[in-house]
């Protein structure tokens, strides 16, 4: 009777047709790696959705860093997006993954070196940043020891990628001292922002007026010291502060109106 092979399930995602199927076919020739490919994020999101469901989640996910980003005319990111549609890059890729719920390991596959984005995958909660010139043998090293629980990125980069987290953290600290100056009913009017839900979305789900929502708007704000939604949004997203449970589909109306609240 044979040995049962443990299969590694590993999911490349990359915007660039040939580079995503020749590696999907590199990596299939290994004896103990299963792989499959996903052209975009969403469609990533819907095949990790499938494997899940179907009991076979993938283990490892190799992901472009600037996935979707080439028909842009700036490359952005954007943080933990709700709808799949909404993800743009590689980073948010990974980040999004938490919103939805999905337990996958996750390398980012760069074109270059870059300490500042290498930190934000690693925040985004990626095990890894490796270039994409790396050999076979190097990347099937990382899998495996991203299996292991272990993070993986070039010497090159350790010192600057610590500098950046370490800056994160100063800010992050910062950050919480402030989410911590607002009230109890003010941090929950907090979460439902970073859940992207609006004035009129708010008032329901608390069950307040809209008049008093934006009351508490307004006062987070001004505790906060920005003066817009989105900056609220991204200092307490710095200060660890996640999202209103959206258990019960709420839809909301628009946040912010050229800074303003709407």
């Amino acid at each position: 009777m044979g040995v049962q092979v443990i299969r590694i399930r590993v999911l490349v995602v990359d915007d660039h047709r040939i580079f995503a199927e020749s590696l999907a076919a590199a990596l299939a020739a290994e004896p103990d790696v299963e792989v499959a490919a996903a052209g975009s994020a969403p469609a990533a999101l819907r095949c990790l959705e499938r494997a899940a469901a179907d009991g076979r989640r993938f283990d490892v996910m190799l992901v472009d860093a600037d996935l979707g980003t080439a028909a842009l005319p700036a490359p952005r990111a954007v943080p933990a997006a709700r709808d799949a549609e909404a993800v743009v890059d590689g980073i948010s890729l990974v980040a999004g993954l938490r919103t939805h719920r999905i337990s996958v390991r996750s390398v980012v596959l760069a074109e270059k070196d870059d300490a500042g984005r290498a930190a934000l995958a690693l925040q985004a909660g990626a095990s890894g940043w490796i270039a994409k010139d790396c050999s076979l043998q190097r990347l099937l090293g990382v899998i495996r020891g991203v299996l292991r629980d272990e993070t993986h990125m070039s010497p090159a980069l350790l010192t600057g990628v610590l500098r950046e987290l370490t800056a994160a953290r100063k800010h992050r600290t910062e950050s919480e001292q402030l989410v911590e100056s607002l009230t109890p009913r003010e941090q929950e009017v907090l979460r439902c922002m970073v859940a992207g839900l609006g004035r009129k979305a708010v008032a329901e789900r608390l069950f307040l007026s809209p008049h008093t929502v934006r009351t508490h708007m307004q006062n987070v704000l001004g505790k906060l010291g920005v003066h817009s939604t989105l900056a609220a949004v991204a200092l307490a997203r710095r200060a660890g502060v996640g999202p209103a449970d959206l258990s019960v589909d709420l839809a909301g109306d628009v946040v912010e109106r050229g800074g303003k609240l709407a």
